[in-house]
């Protein structure tokens, strides 16, 4: 297997070689032959090992292997231990979700830190098909039925082309010792159901199970690849990005062979679930929405509407100081006070017939009507204001309608108040009550 394993990485990995790795270890059969691999083969690596506490003595026992493992074959070795059950509870996910976030976020700080190049996990043949069936009980797309990816990012899994039966006839021939973790027996799990039930019995239908499924994925890769560059020539034709929001052209959408699968792929990558209610948007009322739990998906007229979900809370005020000549957050504002002359001939400033009054990415303001610390904040329900050249007050529900803002646009607006009175709907429409007269001696302008 070890000559197998250097030309599998020599051919296919070959990005591995001189480079600095992070093997996950458990202290099982597939993480010990996986180090013994890579440190036979003279790679540079290290050890990472997370006691998750969920198996009382056990874990403390494969803990102090991986320790002593690490020691034996002096490889640099990290251990964390994880109040997984507490993590799980809080974060509303299950014990096994929790253990698997728990522990790449904790890779990759260690490769951030230590300046590694990939973190190495002993995922085999095996766990593909057990994978797969998992993905297709669950209910999948072709995503879920390709298996497992041998490279995602930084992190590689070099042993998918080995099985598990390989594994442990090479841990027995070079008398290699491991931990046997005894949950892996139990069928409390998906996946131990799987793999003690499901899959010696389709072995018994094809001896050549993992053999057939590798080609069989082999093809459906070759099909996901069509799928891709058909959506990547749809996406084109259809979509348009405006700041930070995706538009998806609905009567475009509406002529293709099967918009909810053209859906489906189109945003299978916002983490969307309901893929019916995904479809209905097409033919529903503007304003409608659905929500993943990171994105936000609105009808608005003839577009679909794909943004992320903001964490800003409308109460957050942004303070800018009096002398203030720049901010970037929440927004990018550029500051400059000017003293303005006065013309005696004609009884007033000497800029005040230059002042533009139109251009809403730029203003200027009587310095003299404004209280420092100005504040910038989101608009509330309520809110009013005397937009420039009306001669009157307007809630700024109705300004948004009026000047047809999407529903997107109105919760990305910004506020630049004075004493909590609104100066500009900034990059939309100054206040009146703000404006540079004839008699304003100091100006404050202002740029997006």
């Amino acid at each position: 297997m070890k000559t197998a394993f250097q030309t599998h990485i020599n051919e296919n990995l070959a990005f591995l070689n001189g480079k600095k790795l992070l093997i996950a270890i458990s202290g099982g059969i597939d993480s010990v032959v996986l180090t013994h691999l890579f440190n036979s083969l003279n790679f540079s690596i290290s050890l990472a090992h997370c006691n998750f506490q969920l198996r009382g003595k056990d874990s403390i026992k494969d803990e102090v292997y991986v320790i002593e493992l690490g020691e034996k074959l002096k490889i640099p070795t990290y251990t964390i231990k994880f109040e997984t059950e507490n993590y799980a509870t809080e974060n509303g996910i299950s014990t096994q979700m929790a253990a698997r976030e728990l522990r790449y976020n904790w890779f990759q700080k260690i490769i951030k830190e230590n300046q590694l190049d990939y973190i190495i996990t002993a995922h085999h043949k095996d766990d593909i098909i057990e994978t797969v069936l998992i993905n297709l009980v669950r209910g999948t797309g072709l995503d879920g039925l390709t298996g497992i990816p041998e490279i995602n990012e930084n992190i590689v899994r070099p042993l998918l082309s080995f099985s598990r039966n390989e594994i442990l006839v090479y841990a027995t021939r070079n008398k290699l010792h491991w931990r046997e973790d005894q949950s892996n027996s139990s069928i409390k799990y998906v996946r131990n159901k799987i793999r003690h039930k499901v899959v010696p019995f389709l072995k018994e239908l094809n001896p050549n199970l993992l053999d057939t499924l590798n080609n069989t994925l082999e093809n459906l890769k070759g099909s996901q690849q069509i799928v891709k560059d058909r959506i990547s020539n749809i996406r084109e034709k259809i979509t348009t990005l405006e700041n930070d929001e995706i538009h998806f052209n609905i009567e475009e959408l509406k002529k293709l062979s099967n918009p909810k699968v053209y859906l489906y792929e189109l945003l299978k990558g916002y983490n969307f679930t309901e893929w019916n209610d995904v479809a209905d948007l097409l033919d529903a009322q503007s304003g409608k929405q659905i929500f993943s739990e990171t994105h936000r998906l609105l009808k608005d007229r003839e577009v679909l509407i794909v943004s992320e979900i903001l964490a800003a809370k409308k109460s957050v005020l942004y303070e800018i100081p009096e002398n203030t000549s720049k901010i970037n957050v929440p927004i990018k504002l550029k500051f400059k006070s000017i003293d303005i002359p006065f013309d005696t001939k004609n009884h007033q400033n000497k800029v005040f017939g230059e002042i533009i009054f139109d251009n809403p990415q730029i203003i200027s303001i009587d310095y003299n009507k404004i209280q420092f610390p100005l504040t910038i904040r989101k608009w509330q329900k309520g809110d009013y204001f005397f937009p420039i050249g009306l001669n009157g007050k307007k809630k700024l529900s109705k300004f948004f309608k009026d000047e047809k803002m999407s529903l997107l646009e109105k919760e990305s607006a910004w506020l630049l108040c004075s004493n909590n009175e609104i100066i500009w709907v900034i990059g939309k429409r100054l206040d009146e009550r703000f404006k540079v007269t004839k008699n304003t001696s100091k100006l404050l302008k202002i740029k997006c």
